[in-house]
């Protein structure tokens, strides 16, 4: 471990231990140094990673405070790094596995809390699916809205950005072409709807099926696509 990883690795001790909870304000630079037992230098480039990963908040003329530690803002990074993975077959294909685990769960979790209110937040984009049947950019738009509001349903913060980083706008764009491409849209609809239905119901298990066939679908699908031979999901489209 490198001495500024060391010196990350204090200052993330006193926000674990509450000696910085959330919002506080950190002591002046020279302080923290003196206090971590730090140069100034290693305080300052330990500042500057956590801030990064949105830990810290450095605010010019102010000083620096710890962020809310919100998992929304945490894990915002994780769809960027996402995007980037997206150039390898490998890749993709873990990340898909990763969707098939947790989507599903996600949407049987959501079956046994979902209000009315966010139910016909639900159905808003399912109906705007299939009015937008042949414009692959608004299906990407009301495709990753509906599994938002699906997700968002749990009340789970966490889950909800694990998923929206895991699924890719750029993903699920180049899966969209491929599908409407495919002349495959109208079965992927049918999925949706199907997972509506089931969640209208409040019932969990049926609710899970419905959402673990259509990513064991959307996945089968990925893996074909590659295996055939086709243009890579992440290549000539915008």
């Amino acid at each position: 471990m490198s001495l500024t990883d060391k010196a990350i690795e204090q200052i993330r001790e006193l926000i674990r231990t509450g000696a910085l909870p959330p919002g506080s304000k950190l002591p002046p630079e020279p302080d923290l140094a003196a206090q971590l037992g730090l140069s100034r230098n290693l305080a300052r480039e330990a500042v500057k990673a956590l801030a990064v990963a949105r830990v810290l908040e450095v605010r010019r003329g102010d000083g620096t405070y710890v962020t809310s530690l919100q998992p929304s803002l945490l894990l915002e990074g994780l769809g960027g790094a996402v995007e980037l993975l997206q150039g390898d077959s490998v890749a993709l294909r873990d990340l898909m596995e990763v969707r098939r685990l947790l989507e599903p769960i996600a949407t049987a979790l959501a079956a046994t809390r979902i209000s009315d209110a966010q139910l016909a937040e639900v159905k808003r984009h399912l109906d705007a699916m299939r009015e937008a049947r042949e414009d692959v950019e608004q299906l990407n738009v009301h495709d990753a809205a509906f599994h938002r509001a699906v997700v968002t349903a749990t009340g789970n913060e966490s889950l909800l950005t694990l998923l929206e980083g895991i699924s890719g706008r750029t993903l699920r764009a180049r899966i969209w072409r491929g599908l409407v491409d495919d002349k495959a849209a109208g079965r992927t609809l049918a999925e949706h709807e199907a997972i509506f239905n089931a969640l209208s119901t409040r019932d969990a298990a049926l609710s899970q099926a419905a959402a673990l066939l259509h990513v064991s679908n959307t996945e089968q699908w990925l893996r074909e696509h590659l295996r055939s031979g086709g243009p890579h999901p992440t290549i000539n489209g915008g």
